[in-house]
């Protein structure tokens, strides 16, 4: 184990998840920004022996860039509590929590907060239907972020089989939100402001949320100032009872036709690449990335 110094900041990517590519880009724009804010920065794969790495590197925080799971769902969160390293972000009540579709929006549905509707999914020689049920609708994983592995089934078309999933994904299913994307990121407890996220891909799938081009942000979202009042405080209200660290993001689906909003997730670990909407709405607000990125490595923390 090398002399800690107080400046040393590990910065954790990669891993073997399917958000893994996602992670290493995010991992280099924080990266850059936490040297540019005089931070000693040193990027680490994240693998099975990272334990051993991070005792020889013995930095003085880390800074949490992995996304889905295993980095996302506590599991860093709970190992880094053990070693006694702060890390940004939440810790791993709130990172658990946040992951499970399923959980968080029981949680959500409790505090008053609109969440689509889910479905029972019933399953025939391996082909999914939902129960009593014949609109639009969505079979997506349980814990996966960046849009792995949604599926909009319209009506009309052929159910999904299972076997599209790998083996032992837990999936749920909820009723189709028609019309627009919204997003809400929050800093310490404080929403930034909404964008309206818009793609030519079939909806803000992977590619259009990394690939450059993919997607077309408007911020602040052309909406009625009631719905922008309304995302922004599910916003913070989500963050709050889910006991969320750092920033956040929550998204959410716009009916404008009904004037219906419906919060998808709330996101703990939101991308922090070059087309990425939190930095967006952070620069929106006079916060620079090498002023977030700094400030979250500031305020890094294990759990109480």
């Amino acid at each position: 184990m090398i002399e800690q110094d107080p400046k040393r900041v590990v910065v954790l990517m990669g891993g073997w998840t399917s958000e893994a590519a996602v992670s290493r880009v995010s991992a280099a724009f924080c990266a850059k920004a936490a040297r540019a804010a005089g931070w000693d920065a040193i990027e680490v794969e994240f693998d099975r022996d990272i334990q051993t790495r991070l005792r020889e590197l013995n930095p003085s925080r880390v800074y949490n860039a992995l996304h889905g799971q295993i980095g996302e769902d506590g599991s860093v969160q709970g190992m880094l509590n053990i070693m006694g390293i702060p890390y940004t972000h939440s810790g791993v009540v709130a990172s658990a929590v946040a992951m499970n579709k399923v959980l968080s929006r029981q949680l959500f549905r409790t505090a008053g907060i609109a969440v689509p509707m889910r479905l029972s999914l019933n399953e025939d020689n391996g082909v999914l239907s939902p129960q009593n049920y014949d609109g639009d609708y969505v079979v997506k994983p349980v814990n996966e972020g960046s849009s792995f592995g949604v599926q909009i089934i319209r009506a009309g078309d052929d159910a999904p089989r299972h076997d599209l999933w790998p083996l032992g994904t837990q999936l749920f299913a909820e009723a189709f939100i028609p019309g627009r994307e919204l997003t809400v990121s929050v800093l310490d407890g404080t929403a930034l402001g909404v964008t309206e996220i818009t793609t030519s891909e079939t909806f803000y799938d992977f590619d259009a949320k990394y690939k450059a081009g993919g997607s077309h942000h408007i911020l602040p979202a052309e909406i009625p100032k009631e719905v922008e009042t309304l995302a922004l405080d599910w916003a913070e209200q989500a963050y709050h009872l889910l006991g969320c660290r750092g920033v956040a993001r929550a998204d959410y689906r716009y009916d404008d036709k009904k004037g219906q909003l419906y919060m998808l997730e709330l996101n703990t670990q939101p991308g922090m690449t070059a087309t990425s909407l939190v930095p967006e709405q952070a620069r929106w607000r006079g916060i620079s990335g090498e002023e977030l990125v700094n400030h979250l490595l500031e305020i890094a923390q294990c759990d109480d």
